[in-house]
């Protein structure tokens, strides 16, 4: 048991000079201002996904307003709920419907 504690453990040496590999302040930078514009596009992205959202929620509202004015007492169907029914009564109730401006309601 001794014998192979005394036993010397080789050290590799060094066949490359490791100033030379290393990123150096370069490679800092580089991987910093890669980190500040990735955190912007996610900053963008969600804003945009949020400005969505909230004019999804917006026409759905106008929509509701419309119909409650024109007396209609047909509920609203959103495409998860279409996707239950027949295509015939989604086409005659895409046709029974008038076009909307949809640039006069993002004026507003």
């Amino acid at each position: 048991m001794h014998a192979l504690a005394a036993t010397p453990v080789p050290t590799p040496t060094p066949t490359v000079d490791p100033s030379i590999v290393t990123p150096g302040p370069e490679g800092f930078t580089v991987i910093a201002i890669l980190v500040v514009l990735v955190a912007l596009l996610v900053f963008d992205m969600l804003r945009r996904v949020r400005r969505t959202r909230y004019r999804e929620e917006a026409n759905e509202a106008l929509d509701a307003e419309e119909a409650a004015a024109r007396g209609d007492t047909q509920q609203n169907v959103t495409p998860q709920d279409a996707m239950g029914q027949d295509a015939t009564a989604q086409d005659a109730t895409v046709r029974d419907e008038k076009p909307r401006d949809e640039t006069a309601r993002d004026k507003d």
